[in-house]
């Protein structure tokens, strides 16, 4: 773009602001012409002083003009002048007003100001083109995006509503809704309307440009982030994002080029997965039947038209699909059950609207699955994504049997919710955490479709001569259909119980915990009254022909499982791993067979921890007779069947997509480098109280990192592989002891460790550094999944839960530079390493030390001081080179390791000296001292190494003693001196954190502390209560306000980027 044309496009109204010199000797002055009046500019002449960008002016214009009917502005015909007007034209024929072209109902029913608020999809034929669909939000760091001129809301109204769109991600408050009409801008459509002709036209998807105050990763032109120092409070328009694609751009000149607003946009990322909106039609229905049925006036045909007319409106759909088939598309229908999972389906919900075409994602809640479905049966090779439990997974699968779809889509499954043994079995976890729905919509791409058996159910009654009626029994299943497993005894009827006094008495079950227990204590009671000791005596099984009754009566077993997936009972494995036994084979889920598994009391209990059942058959059919009611479930659902002869045979076999092992991840940059043979990894590990403070921050997160060392893994390895590695370098490390020969007589009286020598604990998980907006971490569970070179080739970060550092957020030591000038022995160590090549069978890993710092030169020692005083109180100037063990054995060191590495920052009681039983007298007498309010006593002990992380045996730590006796001092002095992890610390008897006691005893300073210390205002209680309800309980609205705003502010901190642009 040439700078002598500096324009300037509000993308809300289409209106263009022009700049022309009235003549050529007035080249200084440009005049930037719009409805809100002329404005003169000075710039030179010259290319290299003009403004480097022309930022979009965020004030609100009047409706817009079409371009291509104004008239000319009086430029001077110079070249100047003939560029700007030739940009005028092309403007004029571009597709910038293309939303505007379309026909809309957006004039009716606009007299009331909440009839265009719309939460929901519109699917009838009076649906608004680039009608945005709103929801309510709590968002402050938005501003209204009307513009501050305009916006009604603006000033002291602080509790105004605000809403926010799916599909595009504007904030609006809700009075101000209606004026988004009057400036049009409207959300991406979804849809075109149909004609006479343009059913068969080509159409392109045009970019949907929004202007963003805040905007994650780099200008798609220049390359650089997006300055958002103060996010919260900025006006200025920083960036221009396309809500279709995702890409982003300055808000320049130079990065934003006019002609990019004409361009056909790919559709991001996702293309392949995104229904595009010249896909969907709307078609009108037609007038004429009704107005020819006026004319008519014979009485003996009133009727039968209205009948016709009945039937047509019945057959008829406001919407159709017109799909264009590709072999590299895999268009995607998103099916979310909201009520899974908590609150998880809600915002997922709206995230899929704003990866995909909102006309693809549908509400369970708002009609089930079958209109989705029927929509879209003429799309090839359609894939399903079923968000909520197996239960939701069964209904979608239901429905397809139902509409007979040829070939049938594949299903993949986010599992929301506990349990999820399907999604366990095809790879996709137990539950969703926190992975970026963009990878999550990867996987479902690049998924591999596999098949599911499914099984029918057939029930016929078994009359039992003189049986007495029992009207709680049921004569059918609440399933015809199980995917997952059919069974009777033991565990049905502990669910039975469950589901009869939640339907009894349902306001006593609105909690996950109080379910539990209540599951918990219904399991025990019938282990005591051993309600299903007899079922052997009251059932008969046979399985392709073959009679099992006798071995079960044998056997004594109190439960029967059907199964059909490896995964029962939330992840457990009851047919285990019949390797060594030939006559059975191991379990699959599409081999056409169902697994026949009993079990005594002593076999469910050995379940959960790695046990299996007793292994009776593998069968295509079985033959059940029952002769009493007994209580059965089939995929969860329980109920109590009556004498019954229940035959299971093989439905047919629905396609499913199984997550596998991606080899790369979405390419960052369009030339994708070939996978080494080799990789050289460093491995740097973060802290629980880093993660959750800087998480949104990558920069700050990478320097807050604390190195760990190198390993050197296959390319080709995953993350399993990878954490074999890890472990044997932290092993390798643990086995030498490093000298301190540069520490004061201070420091080693207290004998830390260096930080990157900390043991990993047993929960330390990968972290995926590799998204653009911020860190993820990796279920354990699915690092099979995961090549290392998905998440990095250069660096791996791990999170350790358990690490503490007691340095300021963001100033650990991998912040700091590396040194300029190396220690001559680490020098060579390096090269003596560097000329070793590990051979095929060495595991690769190499252990990792902090340097001897006695033996840096005196201008290394310079830079360190430079960058970071608190190394200066580390490093000595005269000590002699004692080159270490680990630099002797040809180990490679971080050369960014520092002296701040060896400063006790790590809670005392890493210190190797003091024995097991010293802990213990330790803590007691430091319980004993928070008791008694003595601060001194406090920190003596803790100067001696005691462990200020210790707890009582009832969980209670520290800080819930201290609390207890209202010590402000002695809560501060555990604040500074323990680590963040025990802000959330819950005790067992009642599952609170210490700022649930300081809310409930309505400290409110201590609560203050807490709370600036960055103790969590959403964790809950056994009750399931927030501090703010406790101290709502407490009668302290003070407190209970004070409370809640800065868990709101809270929430705003961590909430997901994925639904706040």
């Amino acid at each position: 773009m040439d700078p002598n044309g500096g324009t300037d496009i509000d993308l809300r109204t289409g209106a263009l602001v022009e700049a022309c010199a009235e003549s050529p000797e007035e080249k200084g002055t440009a005049t930037l012409k719009g409805s809100d009046g002329d404005f003169s500019s000075a710039s030179s002449s010259s290319h290299s002083s003009l403004p480097s960008s022309a930022m979009l002016h965020s004030s609100l214009l009047s409706p817009p003009i079409c371009v291509a009917e104004e008239k000319e502005t009086g430029c001077a015909k110079s070249f100047t002048g003939l560029k700007l007007f030739g940009r005028r034209k092309a403007i004029a024929k571009s597709s910038l007003h293309h939303l505007s072209c379309q026909p809309s109902t957006s004039a009716l029913n606009r007299t009331d100001p909440e009839a265009n608020i719309r939460s929901t999809l519109d699917w009838t034929e009076s649906a608004v083109y680039g009608d945005h669909i709103w929801f309510e939000t709590n968002v402050s760091g938005d501003y209204c995006y009307v513009g501050e001129q305009h916006c009604i809301a603006r000033g002291p109204q602080k509790s105004v509503s605000r809403r926010k769109c799916a599909a595009c991600k504007i904030v609006a408050h809700t009075v101000c809704i209606e004026h988004l009409d009057k400036i049009n801008f409207r959300c991406k459509p979804s849809f075109r309307e149909s004609g006479s002709r343009n059913f068969r036209e080509p159409a392109v998807v045009h970019h949907h440009w929004v202007h963003r105050r805040r905007q994650e990763g780099k200008c798609k032109q220049c390359g650089k982030g997006f300055q958002q120092k103060f996010a919260f409070h900025s006006k200025e328009i920083v960036a221009i994002s396309c809500s279709w694609c995702k890409q982003a751009y300055h808000n320049k000149v130079s990065c934003f080029m006019l002609q990019q607003i004409e361009e056909a946009c790919q559709l991001g990322a996702h293309a392949a997965l995104i229904v595009p909106p010249t896909w969907i039609f709307r078609v009108r229905r037609h007038q004429s039947s009704m107005k020819s049925s006026k004319k008519k006036k014979r009485t003996s045909f009133k009727r039968k038209s209205s009948k016709k007319g009945a039937e047509e409106g019945r057959l008829w759909k406001p919407f159709i699909i017109r799909p264009i088939p590709s072999p590299l598309m895999k268009p995607l229908l998103v099916f979310v059950n909201p009520k899974s999972g908590g609150n998880q389906g809600a915002k997922i919900l709206q995230s899929f609207m704003w990866y995909l075409n909102p006309r693809q994602v549908f509400d369970l809640t708002q009609g089930g699955p079958k209109e989705g479905l029927e929509l879209y049966r003429k799309v090839h090779n359609l894939r399903i994504l079923a968000c909520g439990g197996d239960g939701t997974v069964g209904w979608i699968l239901s429905c397809l049997d139902e509409l007979s779809l040829n070939p049938q889509p594949a299903v993949a499954v986010l599992p929301l919710g506990t349990g999820n043994d399907l999604a366990r079995t095809l790879n996709w976890g137990g539950g969703y955490t926190d992975e970026p729905l963009s990878k999550i919509l990867s996987h479902v791409e690049d998924g591999a479709v596999v098949q599911l058996d499914r099984w029918n159910l057939h029930v016929e009654p078994n009359y039992i001569p003189g049986a007495e009626p029992d009207e709680q029994q049921a004569d059918k299943l609440p399933l015809d259909v199980f995917n997952n497993y059919f069974s009777l005894g033991f565990d049905a009827h502990v669910t039975l119980g469950f589901h009869e006094s939640r339907e009894a008495n349902p306001e006593k079950f609105n909690s996950r915990f109080r379910n539990k227990m209540f599951y918990a204590g219904t399991a025990f009671s019938d282990f005591l009254m051993r309600s299903s000791k007899d079922l052997s005596k009251h059932i008969k099984v046979v399985c392709d022909g073959t009679d099992l009754t006798s071995k079960v009566q044998d056997l004594k077993l109190q439960c029967l499982v059907f199964l059909n997936i490896p995964r029962y009972c939330a992840g457990t494995t009851p047919w285990g791993n019949p390797g060594e036994h030939h006559d059975f084979e191991p379990q699959r889920h599409d081999d056409g067979y169902i697994e026949v598994i009993g079990f005594t009391m002593t076999s469910l209990a050995t379940l959960q921890v790695g046990g299996h059942g007793e292994r009776l058959n593998q069968c295509r059919e079985v033959t059940l007779t029952t002769t009493k009611p007994l209580p059965v479930q089939v995929d969860g659902e329980p109920c109590r069947l009556a004498p019954s002869v229940i035959r299971i045979s093989l439905r047919n076999q629905a396609n499913m997509v199984q997550k596998t092992k991606r080899r790369t991840s979405l390419p960052h940059l369009n030339d994708q480098q070939p996978i080494p043979e080799k990789l050289r990894i460093r491995v740097s590990r973060i802290s629980m109280t880093d993660y959750e403070a800087l998480n949104y921050d990558k920069d700050k997160l990478r320097q807050a990192s604390i190195p760990l060392g190198l390993i050197v893994v296959p390319g080709d390895s995953d993350l399993e592989t990878c954490r074999e590695h890890i472990q044997r370098l932290q092993e390798d490390f643990c086995c030498v002891q490093p000298p301190y020969p540069c520490m004061g007589k201070q420091e080693e009286a207290a004998e830390p460790q260096i930080i990157s020598s900390q043991r990993l604990s047993p929960k330390w998980c990968f972290l995926d550094s590799t998204t653009a907006d911020r860190f993820y971490r990796i279920d354990r569970a699915q690092e099979h999944l995961n090549y290392v070179s998905e998440i990095s080739q250069e660096e791996i970060f791990i999170l350790d839960p358990e690490l503490v550092v007691k340095t300021s957020v963001g100033t650990s030591p991998s912040a700091m530079p590396d040194l300029v000038n190396p220690a001559p022995g680490l020098e060579q160590s390096r090269e003596s390493s560097s000329n070793q090549t590990p051979s095929e069978g060495e595991a690769g890993v190499r252990a990792v030390a902090s340097p001897d710092f006695s033996s840096l030169p005196s201008s290394s020692q310079r830079q360190r001081v430079n960058s970071d005083s608190s190394a200066s109180e580390a490093l000595t100037h005269d000590a002699t080179p004692a080159p270490s063990k680990l630099s002797r054995a040809g180990c490679i060191h971080r050369s960014n390791t520092t002296g701040a590495d060896f400063k006790p920052r790590v809670r005392q009681e890493t210190n190797l000296k003091m024995s097991q039983a010293e802990r213990e007298r330790a803590k007691e007498k430091l319980i004993e001292c928070v008791k008694k309010n003595d601060g001194k006593k406090l920190q003596e002990l803790h100067k001696k190494g005691a462990d200020l992380t210790a707890l009582d045996q009832s969980g209670c730590s520290l800080l819930h003693h201290a609390v207890s006796a209202g010590n402000k001092d002695i809560v501060r002095y555990i604040l500074d001196n323990a680590p963040g992890d025990l802000l959330d610390v819950t005790e067992k008897q009642q599952g609170e954190t210490a700022l649930h006691r300081a809310a409930s005893l309505c400290q409110r300073s201590i609560c203050h502390y807490l709370v600036e210390a960055g103790a969590s205002l959403m964790k809950t209680d056994l009750q399931g209560d927030t501090p703010k309800n406790r101290a709502e309980k407490a009668h302290d609205s003070e407190l209970a306000g004070y409370l809640e705003t800065r868990q709101h502010y809270q929430m705003i901190q961590r909430e997901d980027q994925e639904t706040a642009v």
